[in-house]
């Protein structure tokens, strides 16, 4: 499953899917194994504020800490997410 880093952030890996790539580009949070199971989901709009789909496991706070970080870096995480999927940024 491809990363976005290589590093956790508030304890867990941002990562996306091979099954997933046919929606808009959203990040999997999960500290565990890398599949969509279980893991918290965060769908990306065109400025980089995300919504979340599912919490997974996660804590409010680790929630909005991983937002936080994904508004941050959301230019270069797209460029990741665009290697892997035609499909753009969350329009809802």
């Amino acid at each position: 499953m491809p990363k976005y880093f290589q590093f956790m952030v508030a304890g867990y890996y941002l990562y996306f899917t091979s099954f997933c790539i046919v929606e808009c580009m959203h990040v999997h949070a999960s500290d565990r194994r890398l599949t969509e199971s279980g893991s918290a989901k965060f769908f990306v709009k065109e400025n980089g504020d995300s919504v979340v789909q599912s919490q997974g496991s996660l804590t409010d706070r680790e929630a909005l800490v991983i937002k936080k970080f994904i508004k941050k870096n959301y230019r270069e995480m797209y460029l990741k997410w665009r290697e892997y999927s035609p499909e753009g940024f969350y329009e809802g």
